[in-house]
Parts: C-alpha cells; sequence; structure tokens
C-alpha cells in the first residue's frame, strides 16, 4: 500500500487526484466514490457531507457530493458522467465517519455507462500518492495524517 506523510493510499481501488477522490469498482459493476484520506488531512476535518440524490444523472464535471470543513465548503466533483444508483445518506448525520475510515465510507454509488473510458483516465495508488504529494508541496501543506 502507498502512502503520503502518513496517509494511506489504498492499492485496491483507482483515483482522482485533482478532486482527491478514490472509486473502487465492484463485482456488480457500480462503482463507489469516497473520499481520501489526504482530503480528510488538508481540512483538518470534515463537519458535513451532503452527497447528490440517488436517481440523478451527473454530467461530467458535475459534484457527486458537498463537502464542509472548517477551513472550506466545497464540491467533490466527478470528471466523468454517471448515474447515481445509491447515496450515503447516513453521512447527512454522521460527516464524522469520512474522518475516522475514508476508505470505509463511500458517498455514493455510480453507473458508468463505459467504466473502461472511465478506468483509463483515473490512476493506480501509486500515481496518486505521487499527485497527492506534490499537491502537498504546492499547497505548502507539512501535516499528514498523524497530525499537522
Amino acid at each position: 500500500m502507498a502512502s503520503v506523510r502518513g496517509c494511506p493510499v489504498p492499492d485496491d481501488r483507482l483515483y482522482e487526484p485533482e478532486q482527491l477522490l478514490w472509486y473502487r469498482r465492484r463485482d456488480d459493476g457500480l462503482v463507489e466514490v469516497g473520499i481520501t484520506a489526504i482530503a480528510v488531512a488538508m481540512v483538518r476535518k470534515i463537519i458535513a457531507v451532503t452527497p447528490k440524490r440517488h436517481g440523478r444523472p451527473i454530467e461530467a464535471g458535475q459534484a457527486v457530493a458537498v463537502v464542509e470543513s472548517g477551513k472550506l465548503v466545497a464540491s467533490a466533483r466527478t470528471p466523468f458522467a454517471a448515474f447515481v444508483v445509491e447515496s450515503n445518506e447516513d453521512l447527512l448525520d454522521h460527516p464524522d465517519r469520512v474522518n475516522r475510515d475514508p476508505y470505509g465510507t463511500w458517498v455514493v454509488i455510480l453507473r458508468y455507462d463505459d467504466w473502461a473510458a472511465v478506468e483509463a483516465k483515473l490512476v493506480n495508488a501509486d500515481a496518486a500518492a505521487a499527485a497527492f504529494e506534490q499537491r502537498m508541496v504546492e499547497e505548502n501543506f507539512r501535516g499528514g495524517c498523524e497530525g499537522p
């Protein structure tokens, strides 16, 4: 498993480093999407997560969730068109689950018409770790998952 400044980057999923999201394809072909430990570390603590409601199409570049921390309110966007099959609405009342277990807590489950095209644009854990490290350098982020 790769890591960046103490933050894990599991090998069993793909990543979209710009949005700090992870993607894991399930056996049924659907794709879980979640927030990386790196994102949690960089904002220090997520205090609210509002996932896109299930049953909705998403255009490329649209938000799959709105995430709030003490530092910012941001849209977590997927760069690919998809359909929201399921939303983790439990996060509305318990956003701290993302802080405690970012890789065990999915935000939405998506269906892609062309997973192969999506997969070709995502990166593996090693490439993601390098991109996350570069972003931390650019943003002068000295901390990690082990503290500031």
